[in-house]
């Protein structure tokens, strides 16, 4: 089905053409149509025009509201104040754009997929091998998941990466120690969980960490065992891979509770960058864009200086020829550049790693690596802090496994359920409580600007109350219980009917989701859907509310306020999922 035109842009449109016919230089001019409390919407455009043809703002806006055509779409246009038009949408135009936008099969809601398409890369969900994962590596999982959502909805070609931490000195003693404690990563059977597999890693590493601090001749041996490994001996790289596996079944374990898919295709690690390092740094150095320095191949850079006011280079390769981080993630953009043919590189990385990134950034465009077709942006985002607003620890002040603050959030969210339940079973009530813990989290921090830090109160979280996307799953699970109650009765629009004022609220804002959709994916901003759809649950329960829905004065009414009912449900469902947030049918 092709997309269907909002009611804004409709309107877009009729006032570009009224501009235009009464000021011809006006052509292509932005109305600046806004939704207003005053009217439907409001368009403030004409203060500027005037200002610019000198004109009188008033008399001009008079003149505009001549040319324009009212009748199957714009009601109403009265001049307000200094020069502001003020807009009234004929109701039969709310229920039409909702009609079609209900039409449409795909599930799409006539939402239509960006004109010209690209390649995005996004690197994003980056654990460590054979360490846990902690409340760090929760906002990169759960903003980079809902940026995939966003940009293939919209029709982007997304390129998923899994950037884990998968190699490094520490592999030298680990390594050691499982070579001579071959059983230390053996499962009792074939079933292995996440969990075990972590307790084992878990262990191995705090045994291989006490005996490289007490031992020193395994100390000389585990770091003979990084050169094997970074010289690629096949023996070093296998006892290596099943670190990365038994890691991967950990973390496969956890983004499952995160009902999160990660593809065992998309995990490229640090390792998988090694063969390009070496002509990574020889490309560099040969074009000038880095020099040695004391040993080092560095870029340096005239605005980023230390305390002391002295150049902070970015150091590609240490004195002692080894590769640090620049050199893996100026591969990795090699490698996503030229073989994946990306025309956008996404990196959903902690803000504090910003004076890194835009190193790394400068140094590819200084090479040509990035230029005006291929950019690379970091979506930086803030802390998660306690209710405290300080960094979130556990009461021994370590740092909160993820694993365990899910599991609480999951614990609280069954406890709402069960209150609220009137006819789950017990397998249901588990069932339904994982959805809206996980939810509780996920939206907590997507309803936040992605910059920003953001308290962890799992109280607030799973409220029925405010802005929480149990707030969102109930309204939803109310619908279809008005559905189901409806029983022979089917939504139906009626565009010849009148609309209350609560049911032009809410027709109005169910009809922008596709701009909101745009907007969320283009800004990379999951944040602007979170807010758009807790309105669309607000201005629901406004209705719910001042409109009875069954017990409509006539059955026409009926089937319209169905319908209302239905389109909200569609809106929400698809807007939630696309937060990477599941939609209960009961609650």
């Amino acid at each position: 089905m092709a997309s269907v035109t909002s009611l804004s842009d409709n309107v877009q449109q009729h006032l570009a053409s009224a501009l235009s016919a009464t000021l011809p230089e006006a052509a292509g001019a932005d109305p600046l149509l806004r939704r207003s409390d005053r009217a439907d919407f409001q368009a403030n455009g004409i203060l500027a025009l005037a200002k610019k043809a000198k004109a009188n703002p008033r008399e001009l806006a008079t003149q505009v509201v001549s040319q324009v055509v009212t009748g199957d779409v714009i009601k109403d246009v009265e001049v307000s104040g200094p020069g502001f038009l003020n807009i009234t949408i004929a109701d039969k135009a709310i229920t039409g754009n909702l009609a079609a936008r209900y039409a449409d099969e795909t599930g799409r809601l006539g939402v239509p997929y960006a004109e010209q398409p690209g390649t995005t890369v996004i690197d994003y969900a980056q654990p460590n091998v054979a360490k846990e994962m902690h409340v760090g590596h929760l906002r990169s999982a759960v903003i980079g998941d809902s940026v995939v959502q966003l940009l293939e909805f919209t029709g982007e070609n997304v390129v998923r990466r899994h950037h884990i931490g998968d190699w490094g000195t520490q592999f030298g003693m680990l390594i050691q120690y499982l070579d001579e404690h071959p059983h230390e990563l053996d499962h009792k059977d074939a079933r292995v969980t996440g969990e075990e597999a972590m307790s084992n890693l878990d262990r191995l590493y705090k045994a291989a960490r006490k005996k490289f601090d007490s031992d020193e001749e395994f100390k000389t041996r585990a770091r003979r065992r990084v050169v094997d490994l970074q010289a690629g001996d096949e023996h070093t790289l296998a006892m290596w891979q099943r670190f990365v596996d038994e890691s991967k079944i950990y973390f496969f374990s956890v983004f499952e509770k995160l009902d999160m898919e990660i593809r065992d295709a998309d995990i490229v690690g640090e390792s998988g960058y090694n063969d390009m390092l070496a002509e990574t740094c020889r490309l560099l150095e040969e074009s000038g864009v880095a020099v040695r320095s004391e040993g080092a191949l560095c870029v340096f850079f005239d605005d980023i200086k230390g305390p002391d006011g002295n150049p902070v280079p970015l150091i590609v390769q240490k004195s002692d020829g080894g590769y640090g981080y620049a050199a893996t993630d100026l591969s990795a953009i090699r490698d996503r550049v030229f073989n994946l043919k990306a025309n956008t590189l996404l990196y959903v990385v902690d803000a504090r790693q910003a004076l890194h990134f835009r190193m790394v950034f400068e140094t590819a465009r200084r090479a040509g690596w990035l230029n005006d077709d291929v950019t690379a942006v970091q979506l930086a985002f803030g802390t998660v802090l306690g209710k405290d607003g300080k960094p979130f620890k556990t009461r021994e002040g370590e740092t909160v496994r993820l694993v365990d603050l899910l599991d609480e959030a999951i614990d609280r969210a069954s406890a709402v359920v069960r209150e609220k339940a009137q006819d789950l079973s017990e397998e249901e009530i588990a069932e339904r409580g994982a959805q809206v813990g996980i939810g509780a989290v996920k939206y907590a921090d997507l309803s936040t600007s992605a910059n920003r830090d953001y308290k962890f109160d799992l109280d607030q979280m799973v409220s029925l109350n405010g802005d929480t996307s149990v707030y969102l799953q109930y309204a939803y699970a109310r619908i279809q219980s008005i559905l189901r109650k409806a029983g022979e009765v089917s939504p139906a629009a009626h565009p010849e009917l009148a609309l209350a004022d609560a049911e032009r609220a809410l027709g109005l804002h169910l009809d922008s989701f596709a701009e909101t959709v745009r907007e969320a994916a283009t800004e990379y901003a999951p944040h602007k859907l979170a807010a758009y759809l807790y309105q669309v649950a607000s201005l629901y329960t406004s209705f719910y509310d001042k409109c009875p829905v069954l017990r409509a004065e006539t059955p026409a009414q009926v089937e319209n306020r169905l319908f209302l009912c239905d389109v909200t449900a569609r809106t929400l469902h698809q807007g939630m999922a696309l937060l990477g947030i599941r939609t209960p049918e009961k609650l």
